[in-house]
C-alpha cells in the first residue's frame, strides 16, 4: 500500500471528523479509507485514532504523527506545484485564523488583492479572538496579536500595534480624569478578557515599568464591545490603536495619561513549521508583511 495514500487518508479522517466524511472528501469508499488507516497503524505498530460509536479522537502518538504527515504532504504539494509551472505559481486552499476585529479592519481588504495576484489559491478565513491550536484544528496559518511567548510554532512579525488608554468625554466629565496611574483602580473599567496581563495593566512611565490592578465592571472577549462600551460612556478601556485610533482623532474618545506608554504588541503570522513550508504560505506571509501598516509611533 502506498505510504502517501495512507497518510492522506489519515489526515483526511482527522480533518473531516469521520471516515464517512473523509471518504466523501477524497472521492473514495469508506471501506478503502478505513483500510488505509488500519494498514498505516499496522505498519507503524501503534494506534493513531481512538474509535467509538460517537466520535474519533487522536492518541498521543497520532497527534505527533499528524504534524509530520501534514509537513510531508505539504512538501509533496509544493514540489508538484513548483514542477507543474515554470513560474512556480502557488495553488490550493489556505486555512487562516485571525482575531475578529483585526481580521475585519485590516485583513479583509487584503484578501482580494492576494487572490488577484495568486488566482490558483483559495482562502478559508475564520475570525475568532480565541487562541486556536493550529495542528489540532487544521489551520495552515494564524495571525496573532501578542507579545508571543515561547512556542513550538514558527512566527514572523508582520506589523505592530500599541494599546491606548482612553474614555469618552462624557464619562470623564462625570467621573473625573485620572491624573496618576493608580487612579485607574477607582474608575469604571471595561476589560478585554484575552489581555495577556489580565486585570493587571502594565505601563512604562516616568519612573520606569509600573503596574496597576483594575477592577472591571465588564469583561468581554471582544474588542469591539470594549470600544462601544467606552463610546457609550461606560468607562475606561485599554485597546489597540487600530481599533480606537479614529475615535481619538475625531474626539469621541480621549487618550488618558499619555506620559505612560502601554504595551506595544507584535502582529505575527504563526504556522506549524518552517520546514517544507508550502509556496502558497510563503507567498501569503510575504504579501501580508509588505501590505500591513508599520509599527506605531
Amino acid at each position: 500500500m502506498d505510504k502517501v495514500q495512507q497518510m492522506s487518508s489519515f489526515v483526511a479522517v482527522v480533518d473531516a471528523g469521520s471516515f464517512v466524511a473523509a471518504a466523501a472528501a477524497l472521492g473514495q469508499s469508506k471501506a478503502a479509507v478505513s483500510r488505509h488507516v488500519g494498514e498505516l497503524e499496522q505498519r507503524l505498530g501503534t494506534r493513531l485514532l481512538q474509535r467509538t460509536t460517537r466520535r474519533l479522537s487522536l492518541t498521543a502518538e497520532g497527534q505527533a504523527f499528524l504534524a509530520r504527515c501534514r509537513e510531508l504532504l505539504n512538501a509533496i504539494d509544493e514540489a508538484e506545484s513548483e514542477l507543474s509551472s515554470a513560474s512556480a505559481e502557488p495553488g490550493g486552499l489556505i486555512r487562516i485564523n485571525a482575531p475578529l476585529t483585526y481580521g475585519v479592519l485590516r485583513l479583509a481588504p487584503l484578501w482580494g488583492r492576494f487572490m488577484d495576484l495568486n488566482p490558483k489559491v483559495t482562502l478559508d478565513v475564520t475570525l475568532t479572538d480565541r487562541v486556536v491550536d493550529l495542528i489540532e484544528e487544521g489551520y495552515d496559518l494564524a495571525i496573532r496579536i501578542s507579545t508571543l511567548a515561547r512556542s513550538t510554532l514558527v512566527s514572523r512579525k508582520l506589523a505592530a500595534t500599541r494599546l491606548l488608554l482612553c474614555a469618552s468625554p462624557a464619562y470623564l466629565n462625570r467621573h473625573g480624569i485620572p491624573l496618576r496611574l493608580q487612579d485607574l483602580a477607582a474608575h469604571r473599567v471595561i476589560a478585554y478578557t484575552y489581555l495577556s496581563t489580565h486585570d493587571e495593566w502594565q505601563f512604562s512611565g516616568p519612573q520606569g515599568s509600573e503596574t496597576v490592578r483594575v477592577t472591571p465592571c465588564l469583561h468581554t472577549n471582544n474588542g469591539d464591545t470594549c470600544r462601544l462600551a467606552a463610546l457609550n460612556d461606560q468607562g475606561i478601556v485599554l485597546q489597540p490603536d487600530f481599533l480606537v485610533g479614529e475615535d481619538l482623532r475625531r474626539g469621541a474618545l480621549i487618550e488618558l495619561l499619555p506620559q505612560y506608554r502601554a504595551l506595544d504588541l507584535g502582529i505575527y503570522a504563526v504556522y506549524p513549521t518552517r520546514k517544507y513550508l508550502p509556496l502558497k504560505i510563503r507567498r501569503l506571509v510575504d504579501f501580508l508583511a509588505a501590505s500591513l501598516p508599520g509599527p506605531p509611533l
